[in-house]
């Protein structure tokens, strides 16, 4: 065998793991377009949502409702802002929902680091199952019993509504600090505790600031949940005039008809600041966990 034969039969000889990067680029294809097939279940309703929006009611009575509209109708935003009292709605909603979302992470963190780094004691654990027994109680079986103690106490207000939010969540909420603190090295505040820090020094020094991903989840899901509820402003709340955007974009919806077209304008406006809030929450998780990763 000559030299030329011999190395062409080398090199004919398929190498272990030659065929990886191809069957990863078609496992990267596969990926790619499922991921593009389960975006189009956001991007088409959303793609609706704004055509609908920028259209006439005669534009949205005719054809099969994908049609862009032409002329766009951008008077809808005006006029569903002036119908709902939009800009009193939206400062009511951002007032529950900030109060929601700071004081459901301190009251949730505070607590789930008392359980955490007090387990051997009986109340403690008494406490855990406590809150895990919160879980399983839906709002809707307490909202009668509820409406009648705010009514009682002065709280049939948003910052009564605030105040339900931050205790509904707490059982969940709880549960995830309680997972990411006992991450946590001991060590930490021991070192701090030699020298000389409290308990609450070592909590708001040490221990929150290393919380910094687990307070951007549980911030988001308390933002989402307290922007978008209904029933419980829908029931605390007595003064219409301080009502929240879930419960004033009802008012699109009559008995016989709905104006679809300023109700999407309505829920558009409503929609950016959920999106903006996530936008930075997702940025925060990120840097937090590259922190954390980096220590």
């Amino acid at each position: 065998m000559t030299a030329t034969s011999s190395t062409q039969a080398i090199m004919s000889v398929p190498r272990p793991g030659s065929q990886k990067p191809r069957s990863r680029r078609k496992g990267g294809w596969r990926l790619t377009a499922l991921l593009a097939v389960l975006s189009l279940s956001v991007l088409i309703p959303l793609y609706l949502t704004i055509a609908m929006a920028l259209k006439t009611p005669e534009q949205a009575a005719t054809g099969s409702g994908l049609e862009w509209p032409a002329p766009i109708q951008w008077d809808n935003f005006a006029v569903a802002w002036k119908t709902v009292n939009f800009g009193q709605a939206m400062i009511s909603t951002a007032v529950i929902t900030a109060i929601a979302v700071a004081g459901g992470i301190v009251a949730s963190a505070l607590l789930a680091y008392a359980v955490v780094r007090n387990w051997d004691r009986l109340l403690f654990k008494t406490l855990y199952v406590y809150i895990l027994a919160g879980l399983f109680i839906p709002i809707p079986v307490v909202i009668l019993p509820l409406v009648k103690q705010t009514a009682i106490l002065g709280l049939d207000n948003p910052f009564g509504v605030a105040l339900l939010y931050i205790v509904s969540d707490l059982a969940f909420n709880s549960l995830l600090f309680i997972a990411f603190i006992r991450s946590i090295p001991l060590e930490l505040e021991e070192s701090a505790r030699i020298d000389g820090a409290s308990t609450w020094r070592v909590f708001w020094n040490i221990v929150f600031p290393l919380l910094g991903p687990m307070i951007a989840t549980v911030g988001i899901f308390t933002f989402l949940g307290a922007w978008n509820g209904y029933l419980i402003p829908r029931m605390i709340i007595a003064d219409p005039h301080l009502q929240t955007l879930p419960v004033v974009q009802f008012l699109f919806q009559g008995e016989f008809n709905v104006n679809y077209n300023l109700a999407f304008a309505s829920y558009l406006m409503a929609l950016a600041p959920t999106l903006i809030a996530y936008v930075i929450a997702q940025r925060w998780v990120l840097s937090g966990v590259m922190r954390g990763a980096i220590k």
